[in-house]
């Protein structure tokens, strides 16, 4: 099993919108509608200037299953914000979602040598708030009736890491990525290829 993180292209468009408005991954987003062609294209647009933010494709052995993110880079701050979605619900549960957590830690504090790497995820997406806790995640707030969904308002489970953190929660997820099999020296070339 190969997971690289590629950066976004203007080629992918149709299918990372296809992936928004799956059943897949539309759940879990904040947003509520049918995203829309140009939507879509106003919002790629801007995920393709850079600038505060960073997006990755992630690919399973050469394939697209999914997207990550940096949002809200505060250079001045030392901090970002993060998410990733899964499209292919064939990926999950196969160590995907563990590789790209810990691709995007390594490359939060130790290429972009930031301080604070922080998240937000829907108080019922318990696998993913969880997995975060597992890679050293601390659950710093629960904001309650934070977004409203379907009608119904929904907590929200706020997340955040230091770089102080970061030393022993990599020692320990490698050793885990290894005893599933994941070799840290393609480890270190997919983070070759997140791009700068």
């Amino acid at each position: 099993m190969a997971v690289t993180l590629r950066p976004l292209t203007a080629v992918d468009g149709e299918t990372v919108l296809a992936w928004r408005n799956s059943a897949a991954v539309a759940p879990y987003m904040y947003s509520e509608h049918a995203i829309t062609a140009e939507e879509h294209a106003a919002w790629l647009a801007r995920a393709l200037e850079g600038g505060d933010r960073r997006f990755w494709i992630i690919e399973l052995d050469g394939t697209g299953v999914g997207l990550a993110n940096l949002a809200r880079i505060d250079a001045a701050n030392s901090k970002a914000e993060w998410a990733f979605y899964l499209a292919d619900p064939a990926t999950r549960g196969r160590g995907v979602g563990a590789v790209v957590e810990f691709l995007v830690l390594s490359f939060v504090f130790e290429r972009l040598r930031l301080n604070r790497l922080w998240c937000e995820v829907l108080v019922e997406n318990e696998a993913v708030w969880k997995t975060h806790e597992g890679f050293g995640f601390t659950r710093e707030a629960l904001f309650r009736a934070h977004v409203q969904k379907a009608g119904v308002f929904r907590d929200v489970v706020g997340l955040g890491m230091l770089s102080a953190d970061w030393p022993a929660a990599k020692d320990a997820a490698l050793a885990r990525l290894e005893a599933k099999g994941v070799d840290a020296g393609e480890l270190a070339a997919a983070l070759d290829g997140m791009g700068g």
